[in-house]
């Protein structure tokens, strides 16, 4: 918990690595520990748990725990943990969230409660319930509508940064960059922001966000990492090279859904034992794994 009294060091690339499954579809912590050790031996400048990478929602709470029991001990001080600990279902969210305090978490990412469409008070009242019951851990909200289908809206997320002093950041993974810009207009420019839309990642950084959540850090974590760090040092080409450099990455995490090609490109890789993914997902498709290739292979210096 090195940077739990500091939230604002806790900036850079936050890998949200996957979690990964044995061939039968049990946890695999073995492989989870070995992908935490190459993030942080990469250049990652912290780990995630149990965000939309992690598929969070076919897990039950026990493992979803053990699972951030497994990257906390990993991580140690070397680096920032911010596990995921949101569910659509209050008491298994709170529960998530004393267990990754327990365990050391610098900060909690905690999406919004997705399927109920909750109102803007109902977030407001959600996010309070949460940071009231942890005043001492750093929340951070996850704002995800592609996923959730509610998007928090700027006005509320100022009303809750004011409202609690643990409510020190947001993680948006909105294509809406005004979205971006409105959230900091509102809550002021030293509230955290991170994006978790791997094309906004550089963008972001010119308005005064703090970091990005990528899930690109999963298969090139030194070329995520070496694109902030280039951002801030003032090397603004080298930063813009990767950006581009990253697309046909991009495009390959998303050629079927979220994490089902990063976890094949991970086992074809040796990182993980297996690319299984939980239903409701499915591997890639033998239509998707050619398309995979193709782009696999215009990007395969950043992915070794």
């Amino acid at each position: 918990m090195k940077y739990r009294s500091d939230p604002a060091a806790i900036r850079g690339s936050i890998a949200p690595v996957v979690t990964p499954f044995t061939a039968d579809g049990a946890l695999d912590l073995a492989s989870l520990r070995g992908l935490v050790r190459w993030q942080l031996g990469q250049g990652s400048h912290g780990v995630s748990i149990g965000g939309s990478t992690g598929e969070p929602g076919a897990q039950s709470a026990e493992e979803r725990i053990a699972a951030m029991a497994a990257v906390a001990e990993e991580v140690g001080d070397r680096a920032p943990f911010l596990p995921g600990t949101g569910s659509a279902k209050l008491d298994e969210t709170l529960l998530l969230t004393a267990e990754a305090e327990r365990l050391g978490a610098d900060a909690v990412l905690v999406i919004t409660p997705y399927y109920a469409r909750p109102s803007q008070e109902a977030l407001f009242r959600w996010y309070s319930t949460i940071a009231a019951e942890f005043p001492g851990l750093p929340i951070v909200i996850y704002n995800v509508p592609s996923r959730t289908a509610v998007d928090i809206a700027p006005d509320t997320v100022a009303r809750l940064r004011h409202a609690h002093d643990n409510i020190v950041g947001i993680k948006e993974t909105t294509r809406d960059f005004e979205h971006f810009s409105q959230v900091l207009h509102r809550c002021g420019r030293d509230f955290l922001m991170w994006s978790g839309i791997e094309l906004l990642c550089l963008p972001l950084l010119a308005i005064g966000g703090t970091g990005f959540v990528s899930a690109a850090a999963n298969l090139a974590p030194a070329a995520v990492a070496r694109m902030y760090t280039a951002y801030t040092e003032g090397d603004h080409r080298t930063a813009l090279d990767l950006h581009y450099a990253l697309h046909p990455l991009v495009e390959l995490l998303f050629v079927e859904t979220n994490p089902a090609p990063a976890k094949w490109v991970l086992e074809l890789r040796g990182r993980i034992a297996s690319g299984h993914v939980r239903p409701p997902l499915i591997p890639p498709t033998p239509a998707g794994i050619t398309r995979i290739e193709a782009l696999l292979a215009d990007c395969e210096d950043l992915t070794r």
